[in-house]
């Protein structure tokens, strides 16, 4: 039976990749912060083991590395899933610094904390037995185009983009591999969570105002209209089980919008894109 550890596991992403993995016959470590979402998973079909994992406390992390270790017994685990993350809507020039570094704190220093502690038993121990395991990060369409007013999240998707392949090309020393998945749209919980941190108006008073209600709208509204969370779930067992995976992985609702025009167009022109969308407007 396969191992795999997933962060997040609570909602969304996270969830779906727990319920798919274990009814396919994965053992499943899923990641929550909270005894709730623990006594929930646990009635989940299959080897669904919730752990309680925050990936910001240092302590929780050590902790769910003995209880997979224990588990395994001297074989290697097959993959880390790194899905915890956090999304707050703002102005780069107005978003207080302390919402700007919890989005690092968990989306990339929890994330590679979380990776490093597990990557004795993903293939580096060589005490272990079995084949390396796989790094799977769940990135973002931000991590490749950034939108505004979520320059913060954005700029964490870009970083674990940046993560994902140096710890590919550094781990091949141990044969594990690092995969990037930079879904578009998923009907996710995330944006209901950003969607609170954004109600009374933050931002009423600044020059940003109407367009970043226009902004919340369109996002909001993308996140509910997007694709289930169980598509990404099917992509996450295929970068885990594929004999030839892809180093990334780009699930994006109406893809050559979305994804692939604005990664071909000049960067002026993506600008005017999203200025006329979102009704941001030059001065005079």
């Amino acid at each position: 039976m396969k191992t795999v550890v997933i962060t997040g596991a609570s909602t969304g992403i996270g969830r779906a990749a727990t319920e798919r993995l274990s009814i396919m016959g994965w053992r499943v470590f899923a990641g929550v912060r909270s005894d709730k979402d623990a006594e929930e998973l646990s009635r989940l079909k299959g080897d669904v083991r919730p752990i309680k994992l925050d990936v910001t406390d240092a302590g929780q992390i050590a902790a769910a590395v003995e209880t997979v270790s224990e588990a395994l017994k001297g074989t290697r685990l097959a993959g880390i899933v790194n899905n915890a993350g956090v999304a707050m809507m703002g102005p780069l020039a107005e978003q207080s610094m302390e919402d700007f570094k919890a989005h690092f704190a968990v989306n990339v220093f929890g994330a590679l904390e979380t990776t490093r502690a597990f990557i004795p038993l993903l293939g580096s121990d060589p005490d272990r037995v079995g084949a390396p395991g796989r790094i799977i990060n769940i990135t973002s369409v931000g991590g490749r185009v950034a939108a505004p007013f979520l320059g913060a999240y954005t700029a964490t998707k870009h970083a674990m983009e940046s993560v994902t392949d140096s710890l590919r090309r550094e781990l091949v020393v141990y044969g594990i591999d690092s995969i990037a998945i930079g879904p578009g749209s998923v009907r996710t919980p995330i944006w209901d969570k950003a969607e609170e941190k954004n109600e009374g108006g933050p931002y009423s008073d600044t020059a940003w105002a109407h367009s970043i209600q226009t902004f919340a709208d369109t996002m909001l509204k993308g996140g509910r209209d997007g694709f289930p969370p169980e598509k990404i779930a099917e992509v996450i067992e295929t970068a885990l089980s594929d004999d030839k995976p892809k180093a990334r992985y780009a699930p994006v609702p109406d893809k050559l919008t979305n994804w692939i025009l604005p990664n071909l167009l000049p960067k002026r022109i993506v600008d005017r894109v999203f200025w006329k969308k979102f009704e941001i407007k030059k001065p005079g």
